[in-house]
């Protein structure tokens, strides 16, 4: 991961361990893998993974922060009641502007999109989507917006925003 480049000194003989640390190392991180997380998934009444799976992957480049959780739903996942929140990577910085990202809700019959949003200074984001087919106005994701969830259903959610740090 990228980090502060040191403010260097004039005068200072500079090592080679020090300039692969702070440029090579800075350099090859822009195109390492992604990091693997694990999310948290909350509510008014949590959910419960179960047997489902829950697979969060971020990677930051400086202060940017590029990343991804996909839930898929077993046959003992539970899904709690009340809108639903998802823990970010590291926290958010607090630039005074809520960025949006995308969300994908997907059941045994039908596809949902929708949009997450981070708040400045947020640990946590929201996802919302559609309230049905018929009505486009938009409302919190949970077990039942906009759609029932059930065994196999996904939430796929994708977001760039700046870390605090």
């Amino acid at each position: 991961m990228t980090f502060t480049p040191r403010t260097w000194v004039v005068g200072e003989v500079v090592s080679a361990a020090v300039m692969n640390q702070e440029i090579r190392d800075q350099f090859n991180s822009f195109f390492g893998a992604w990091s693997s997380y694990t999310p948290t998934w909350t509510a008014s009444t949590n959910p419960a993974i179960g047997n489902g799976t829950i697979v969060g992957r971020y990677m930051k480049i400086g202060r940017t922060v590029i990343g991804h959780i996909n839930i898929t739903a077993g046959s003992t996942t539970t899904f709690g009641s009340g809108a639903y929140n998802f823990s970010l990577p590291v926290a958010a910085a607090n630039a005074g502007a809520s960025l949006v990202g995308t969300c994908q809700i997907l059941t045994s019959t039908n596809r949902w999109q929708g949009q997450i949003i981070i708040s400045p200074n947020a640990a946590s984001f929201a996802a919302f989507s559609n309230l049905t087919s018929t009505n486009t106005r938009i409302d919190f994701v949970s077990g039942t917006v906009p759609d029932t969830l059930a065994s196999g259903s996904q939430l796929r959610l994708t977001f760039i925003y700046e870390a605090a740090s």
